[in-house]
């Protein structure tokens, strides 16, 4: 039996043109995360998607039962996945997710989604923390630009710099295309 699960985070309308936090690369990331899903499927692995519903008090985009909260149509969950809600950066708080791996026997995980530097970033570290073998795709991804004490930081430089802190001792990061050819 494989023991790894895919976690889909956050590829929700509201990142994409026309939502309220618009990333850079979201169509191409959610892209590759379609093609990450569509091969977990075909080997009928366990697909986790994660649903952020803002509770953050002055917070404007992902808000509870709006269009930008809804999963984005090309990361949509098929019959079997599970679906998760959650209201902080790290998926492990506040949701069943270890439980449910943990009572599943899953070992490994291989994370994409939204936003890099958030929710991916947050997750990967608790993951690993928690003991599971972690993967991250890293063209399954997005961000976008931040600033940091007056200095701006672009969206690329805001992608390496998260990845290569998870690859420095959080997970292996690879982009999808070696990802698939890796996967038996």
């Amino acid at each position: 039996m494989d023991k790894t699960a895919l976690l889909v985070i956050d590829i929700q309308n509201d990142y994409f043109p026309g939502g309220k936090s618009e990333l850079k690369g979201a169509q191409e990331a959610a892209d590759n995360a379609r093609k990450i899903i569509d091969a977990f499927h075909s080997k009928q692995r366990p697909v986790i998607h994660f649903r952020h519903e803002q509770i953050r008090p002055g917070a404007d985009f992902l808000l509870p039962d709006t269009w930008g909260n809804q999963i984005h149509e090309r990361a949509q969950p098929r019959a079997g996945d599970v679906v998760y809600p959650k209201n902080y950066p790290n998926a492990f708080k506040e949701t069943p997710l270890q439980a449910h791996l943990q009572e599943t026997g899953i070992e490994s995980l291989v994370l994409t989604g939204m936003m890099t530097f958030m929710c991916v970033h947050a997750t990967a570290r608790a993951a690993s923390d928690f003991g599971f073998q972690c993967t991250v795709v890293h063209d399954a991804t997005a961000a976008r630009a931040i600033t940091f004490n007056g200095i701006e930081v672009p969206a690329d430089h805001v992608q390496a710099a998260f990845h290569g802190a998870l690859a420095f001792a959080y997970a292996e990061v690879l982009d999808t295309e070696t990802y698939l050819q890796r996967m038996v």
